[in-house]
């Protein structure tokens, strides 16, 4: 078996095949998938013991077989969807292993016939309402198995009503702060951004259309308080009702029953014994996990009040480290007893899902007595450092340790030549640097020392690329409060909010808000372009911040701390797994064969004693830094450069009866003016005669806006309507439609003979007309035929009918990419040489007034293919100086997969122009780089209709 030059053994869309085993300190690759389990290292003892999920390990045989055997017992719903999404060519990334795991297993347990469950039992933490939990890592992919869940209840709930034990229309989703609340908000089937369209979770259109009938509300746990009772006053109202505190939190979806909840990192909702909350060390054991017990009491109290009035059908967990503090001796921390699912984070990691943890193996300094560990590799335990960090009155201006400053100096040396990488490639943003420290006063000392000009690298001394997390502020914040005043925070915030390099309208609107929304608006968006986080560098914290923080860009982490468990190893070391690209490569599997892996990405961490991570010890250079990643946004500031489309769910061929002037049998209609008068001279008259000197004169010509053209149209038409509509098949607006359309053209056509010249005028002819429509009604109406005919009629997305280019969200490659100047999207990402220069040649093109590459835009076309729909995703849009929409393709050769894409356009493009209301479209298709001018040529200069 050859060794593997990373951690990433496994391909993530397939179930795990090697895994790593920790043999006496070496790393050890195995075949087969790693056991569900969670290892537990006490760093004060220098013990190691695995937690084995037996639960766990008994399940996955159990659907392995349910869906070898074709899923037995799901619902029609259930098994249309879970074929969908095994269907790779439905979305443009196919799904996890772990995700389909993770959604499979609830179904498993919901629908499955019983002899497939027979023995299992999955316990309960002690309430009256069902708990199952999927432990997943980070990074893995749970807002999405979210979505895939709401999916299944919701479909299900409006096929089948009756079945309301098992599922539910009306979803309760609880997060643990507003980071993750706002982030969750793609669970809303109306959100621009919504997660069921990104990933394409419906097989039809139709499920999709019916997916907006759900009932969802996401909210913070906050929202689950008690509501406060007055102190004082005439009149005390008392505890608030069961009843009108579900009215209160839930809104309209306290008009249901039997509603379903998930709990996002749901480790925070944790029932606790009476025993337990008094108990000291339980709470300490919370303070370091990062819990509060305040919240995980709230939390759990809340849905218990609302399983009182209305009945939670089920509650479906989601976290990466479901533990709960406990009491008892032989467990610290206790792992939730209803885990149905595992994928860790060694899983992750060798998946390649997310970045490799890299810890110090050896420093060149004496180990550590006890555990042999080098000093970097927990600093914390060194006691110097520890008696110094918890030194009561420390002062801001007191240098730190020594040997956190030796540290310092290395970790800044590597960060130092990771920044001028990622330069030099083109990052945007720099990479991170995060402290985690064990109090205020350390957090303050270490933003002293980087600030005040202590560090060893200028690099990294820069205040306004530095901020200080105040935990304070930051708690409140995520709840919505506000924190005791502090002027000098503020004000630090808001300098770093002035310096970064963003727009100005993006500082505007910030410029009145509070320390909390500038500690957010900073926190949530480091490392992402245009937004006040942009440039930071450096980000220290005392918490672990919040679990939806999502910074791609951080590459190097210090822990100061003391880690008295793996799992708050895991919490600290994940504020820096996510990756920054999903770069694969070619990799020899241990088995031999050649599989696409994942490249690595790493994260650099001292003081951190994670059990997992890449061993550097051995000889070879690691493996180089990540690639640099372009950031993708659509630019505000070229809204000008817009490119609007509708969004078609399908086109439907409408067959009509038409009517049609047969003008190979049509004799000419001749109008005699010596029969028809225009005008008339009158005079007063009695006894027979008439009083010739008081003439009057009623003449047609002197009245011309009585006999405009379309008048005259409209009347002629809605007299053959009246003779007609008895005996037309089609629908009385189209009869009426089309009588217009056809005594216009016979009206401007040769059929029509006015023989004298003066009548010829036009406002004369007009009047002439006018007073022999009868006569032109029944000439016209002699020669018309009925007949069939197809048109195209295009169903729009009445969730999200129009499409455009400033809707797109903001995403990362490590493609290459070039700048834009004509697109409202920032730059083009050239999957070729070709589409290099097709972009090239739009932007110096003078028939060219915009365009766009389609790349995450979300225009698509469905075609068939082999009796399967499939999604179409054309190269570019372009709006020619005529208005006209160009949907341009680039291709190199063709197939008939290809040309039914291209009738499916075709058809897509006609319906769109016949519908009206979204401008002209037109296609065409490149198939060498010197057509891609004339085609340009052609749409910008011709009214023709598109090839085809």
């Amino acid at each position: 078996m050859s060794a593997p030059k990373s951690l990433i053994v496994n391909s993530p869309f397939e179930p795990p095949r090697w895994h790593w085993v920790n043999n006496q300190r070496v790393l050890e690759l195995r075949e087969g998938r790693r056991p569900a389990g969670y290892d537990i290292y006490d760093t004060r003892g220098n013990t190691h013991r695995t937690e084995r999920l037996e639960l766990v390990e008994r399940i996955r045989p159990r659907v392995e077989e349910w869906r070898q055997a074709g899923y037995p017992g799901v619902t029609t719903v259930t098994r249309s969807l879970l074929e969908h999404w095994h269907d790779a060519s439905a979305r443009q990334y196919p799904f996890y292993y772990c995700q389909l795991e993770a959604i499979e297993t609830l179904i498993w347990w919901v629908e499955a016939p019983a002899d497939y469950k027979q023995g299992i039992a999955i316990p309960g933490d002690g309430g009256p309402w069902e708990r199952l939990c999927n432990k997943m890592a980070t990074g893995s992919g749970k807002t999405t198995v979210m979505a895939m869940l709401i999916t299944w209840q919701v479909l299900n709930a409006l096929t089948y009503p009756r079945r309301n034990k098992d599922f539910s229309r009306a979803i309760f989703i609880v997060a643990p702060g507003l980071t993750v609340r706002e982030r969750l908000q793609v669970l809303y089937p109306g959100h621009p951004d919504n997660y069921y369209d990104a990933f394409s979770l419906c097989p039809s259109e139709a499920l999709r259309s019916r997916l907006n009938q759900a009932d969802i509300l996401v909210e913070n746990w906050h929202a689950l308080m008690p509501k406060e009772d007055p102190k004082r006053g005439v009149v005390q109202r008392g505890r608030e009702s069961d009843a009108a505190f579900v009215k209160r939190v839930l809104g309209k979806l306290a008009n249901h029953k039997d509603i379903v909840v998930i709990n996002d990192e749901a480790h925070h909702a944790y029932r606790q014994s009476a025993e337990d909350k008094r108990s000291r060390e339980v709470k300490r054991l919370a303070e370091e996990m990062g819990l509060d017990q305040e919240e995980a009491t709230r939390w759990v109290e809340g849905l218990d009040r609302i399983h009182r009035v209305l009945r939670i059908q089920r509650c479906f967990d989601l976290s990466a480290t479901p533990f709960a503090p406990t009491g008892r001796a032989n467990n610290e921390t206790g792992l939730f007893g209803w885990i149905v699912s595992d994928f860790g984070l060694n899983d992750a990691i060798e998946a390649g899902l997310v970045k490799t943890p890299r810890v110090v193996v050896r420093d060149g300094v004496v180990p550590d007595t006890q555990t042999l560990k080098p000093k970097l590799y927990h600093l914390y335990r060194d006691p110097e450092v520890h008696e110094d960090l918890n030194r009561r009155g420390a002062q801001t201006h007191e240098p730190l340790p020594l040997l956190v400053q030796q540290a310092y100096t290395l970790l800044g040396a590597d960060w130092r030549r990771t920044a001028q990488a990622w330069a030099q490639e083109g990052h945007t943003s720099p990479p991170v640097m995060l402290t985690v420290c064990n109090r205020t006063e350390t957090a303050a000392r270490i933003e002293r020392y980087f600030t005040g000009g202590d560090a060893h690298w200028p690099e990294l001394r820069d205040p306004n690329r530095t901020l200080r997390v105040d935990s304070k502020v930051l708690e409140k914040a995520e709840v919505g409060e506000t924190a005791a005043a502090d002027s000098a925070y503020q004000k630090r915030l808001e300098a770093i909010v002035e310096a970064a390099r963003i727009p100005p309208d993006a500082k505007e609107r910030l410029a009145s808000a509070t320390k909390e929304e500038l500690l957010r608006a900073i926190v949530d968006n480091i490392g992402k372009r245009g937004t006040p986080g942009q440039d930071l560098q450096n980000v220290i914290s005392v918490a672990m911040l919040s679990e939806g923080w999502d910074a791609k860009n951080v590459t190097h982490i210090m822990g100061l701390r003391a880690f008295t468990s793996q799992l708050l190893c895991e919490q600290v070391i994940g504020r820096g797994l996510r990756r920054v690209g999903y770069d694969t490569e070619p990799v020899v599997c241990p088995d031999g064969e050649e599989r696409q892996l994942f490249k690595p990405e790493f994260v650099n961490v001292f003081g951190v004693p994670l059990s997992v991570f890449q061993d550097l010890s051995g000889e070879g250079d690691p493996p180089p830094p990540p690639k640099p990643s372009t950031q993708i946004q659509s630019l505000v500031e070229r809204n000008a450069f817009e490119i609007r489309w509708p969004n078609v769910l399908r086109v439907d061929a409408v067959v009509r009866a038409t009517l049609a002037l047969d003008w190979a049998r049509i004799e000419p209609l001749r109008l005699d003016p010596a029969k028809t008068p225009l005008a008339a001279e009158m005079a007063p008259a009695l006894g027979g005669a008439s009083a010739w000197d008081q003439i009057t004169t009623i003449d047609l010509e002197k009245l011309p806006d009585e006999f405009r053209l379309q008048r005259l149209v409209f009347q002629a038409a809605r007299r053959a309507y009246d003779q007609m509509r008895e005996r037309f098949t089609g629908t009385p607006e189209y009869l009426a439609f089309q009588l217009i359309r056809l005594i216009e053209s016979f009206l401007a056509s040769d059929r029509l003979d006015v023989p004298s010249l003066f009548h010829q005028e036009p406002l004369r002819k007009r009047i002439l007309v006018s007073l022999n429509m009868d006569l032109i009604v029944q000439h016209v109406l002699r020669y018309l035929i009925e007949q069939n005919s197809e048109r195209f009629e295009p169903v729009f997305d009445e969730s999200f009918p129009l499409g455009s280019t400033r809707y797109m969200r903001t995403w990362f490659t490590t493609r290459t990419c070039q700048p834009t100047k004509k697109s409202q999207i920032s730059h083009v990402v050239a999957d070729g040489a070709w589409e290099a220069h097709a972009a090239n040649v739009m932007e110096i093109s003078d028939l060219v007034s915009a365009y766009a590459k389609n790349d995450h835009l979300g225009f698509h076309i469905y075609y068939m293919w082999n009796g399967a729909k499939r999604r179409y995703v054309p190269d570019f849009l372009v709006r020619l100086v005529n208005g006209r929409t160009l949907v341009l393709e680039i291709k190199g050769e063709d197939d008939d997969q290809n040309r039914a894409k291209r009738a499916a356009l075709d058809t897509w493009v006609k319906a769109v122009n016949s519908r009206g209301g979204f401008g002209s479209w037109c296609w065409d298709v490149a198939f060498e780089p010197s057509q891609l001018h004339d085609i340009l040529v052609r749409w910008a200069h011709s009214h023709t209709q598109p090839p085809g």
